[in-house]
Parts: C-alpha cells; sequence; structure tokens
C-alpha cells in the first residue's frame, strides 16, 4: 500500500524545531542527571575559558559534552517510553533501560577521560 506523503511545509518544519525546544526544556526541568551534566557543563567552560585551551581542545571538549548530554537524552526517552508502553516490571524493559543507562555511563567517563587528557597538564603548569 503506497503511503500518502504531505506537501513540504516551513511551517511545519518550524513547528518541528518548537517541540525540540520544549524537549530540551522537559531535560531541564525534570531530568536531575541532565541538569548535573549541564552543571559540570558550565565548570569545564569555565575551566576553558581560564585556562585559554586550544581551538582542538574546545572541539574534544563539545563533541564529548555532546555525546554525554544526547546519550543522557536518549535513555531519558528510553525510560518514559518503557514506563509507558509496559509499566509493570518486565525483565526486557529492565535490560533496555540497563543499557541506555550503560550508553551514558560509557559517554560520561569518555568525557571525564578528556577532560584528564585536556586539564591535568594545565592544572601541573599552573601548581607544578
Amino acid at each position: 500500500m503506497k503511503e500518502k506523503r504531505k506537501k513540504f511545509s516551513l511551517f511545519d518544519r518550524l513547528e518541528s524545531f518548537r517541540y525540540a525546544f520544549r524537549g530540551i526544556l522537559a531535560l531541564i526541568r525534570y531530568e536531575h542527571n541532565f541538569r548535573i551534566h549541564l552543571v559540570i557543563l558550565t565548570a569545564v567552560i569555565l575551566a576553558g575559558l581560564f585556562f585559554r585551551i586550544s581551538v582542538t581542545d574546545w572541539l574534544a571538549i563539545v563533541f564529548v559534552s555532546a555525546l554525554v548530554l544526547v546519550s543522557e537524552s536518549l535513555n531519558s526517552s528510553v525510560e518514559y517510553l518503557s514506563d509507558a508502553v509496559h509499566p509493570e516490571t518486565d525483565e526486557r524493559i529492565r535490560k533496555a533501560k540497563d543499557i541506555a543507562a550503560g550508553a551514558v555511563l560509557i559517554a560520561a567517563i569518555t568525557s571525564i577521560i578528556t577532560g584528564l587528557i585536556i586539564f591535568v597538564p594545565e592544572l601541573v603548569k599552573l601548581f607544578g
């Protein structure tokens, strides 16, 4: 069966941005871990400004920070959707949630390692 395609609409495209921003605001408002990530990111940005890190270091921070925030966002999505579809305890849902949380942990560890690579030499210069 052939699916009927909607005609392109600039208004619909702009409306999708509204939904995306609403999602970001929901993350900030309801997800404690997302707020923790934002606080840490703010501290990292301030440290980067203080140490005047290189453009390459900034790029690394941008990428690992995005990785953490996107991972946390997807993890929250998996949790909300899982709870809506199957609110009772279920081993498959638990595994899906654990794997999504594991993805956030991998991203966070990657960002910590990146931060150590960037900032430890700066701290050694400052205090050493």
